[in-house]
């Protein structure tokens, strides 16, 4: 499996008639930030409970770290730290919970680096978790996936219910991580985190993988938004050319997205006297939305 960390070869999964995923191929390599992107129900959760062996697969294989996810799943447990979408933690303080992780996990976690991460997230864990606000119960799981340094790190949404400062502060580890040569199979509904993260990026859509692009690749799509100024009014029809999408278009400025026919498009307004040409860069979110052709710009 060379330095595959995650791989899966035809992964399928159905719920009754319902489908999960189909025919997944995926890799995920040693030391990568690996973002798994699609619209809600696409079937990244889906995804990652098989990989823990929490469901099991209609057909197809799952392999960590060499091992299979069925055959060998509590060793691989061992070596991986997850924040599940949906956290149900019990009824009891957050220490206790943490000492029980431990012993029930049974791998090593030094107590300085579990206290400098409580530390960082501004977590009291002498408190009983059913008192926690959501994004104190989000830190618990945070601290729980990252206190032992796992090899592999499965988060999904794991600023949820975090305010911008903690989310910072989990992308922080999420470096961190990296940078101790772990790895990261990272899901998120804010594209920006994915952007400031991720090496690579799958996009799933109704179970299927439809594509696996590095960050920087997605970004340089053929896609480029222009702000352009006239020294005076140009008609709307001259907007019209194939390739072109008019974005917005106020008297003597227009932007424009630019797919092909650059050059027919800028010949046809250049008779009006281009004083301003702006590039706009866009964001992976929005290569992401074109990508999909449309939506409310969450995944």
């Amino acid at each position: 499996m060379n330095n595959s960390v995650i791989e899966t070869k035809g992964l399928t999964v159905y719920y009754g008639k319902h489908r999960g995923v189909v025919d997944l191929n995926l890799t995920v390599r040693q030391g990568e930030v690996f973002g798994f992107l699609g619209p809600n129900g696409a079937g990244k959760t889906t995804t990652q409970r098989v990989l823990l062996d929490i469901i099991r697969p209609s057909q197809g294989t799952a392999h960590i770290f060499g091992q299979d996810c069925q055959r060998d799943g509590v060793a691989i447990r061992k070596r991986v730290g997850y924040i599940p979408g949906e956290l149900a933690l019990p009824f009891m303080k957050a220490s206790a919970y943490l000492d029980m992780l431990v012993a029930v996990r049974g791998n090593h976690t030094d107590p300085a680096y579990r206290r400098m991460l409580c530390e960082r997230l501004n977590l009291d864990t002498s408190r009983k978790m059913r008192e926690y606000s959501r994004g104190n119960k989000q830190k618990v799981g945070v601290v729980a996936a990252f206190m032992s340094k796992p090899d592999l790190l499965i988060l999904d949404e794991p600023t949820s219910g975090l305010d911008p400062l903690m989310q910072q502060t989990v992308l922080e580890l999420v470096r961190e991580a990296q940078a101790d040569g772990r790895t990261v199979f990272f899901s998120s509904h804010i594209l920006s985190e994915v952007q400031a993260v991720c090496d690579r990026v799958g996009i799933i859509r109704n179970g299927q993988l439809v594509a696996v692009e590095k960050v920087q690749d997605l970004l340089a799509r053929r896609l480029h938004r222009l702000r352009l100024q006239f020294r005076a009014l140009i008609a709307p029809e001259l907007l019209h050319v194939p390739g072109i999408t008019v974005i917005e278009h106020n008297a003597d400025q227009v932007m424009v997205e630019v797919q092909e026919n650059l050059d027919e498009f800028m010949a046809q307004v250049a008779p009006y006297g281009i004083i301003d040409i702006e590039t706009v860069e866009l964001s992976l979110e929005e290569v992401f939305l074109a990508y999909y052709g449309g939506g409310n710009g969450h995944v």
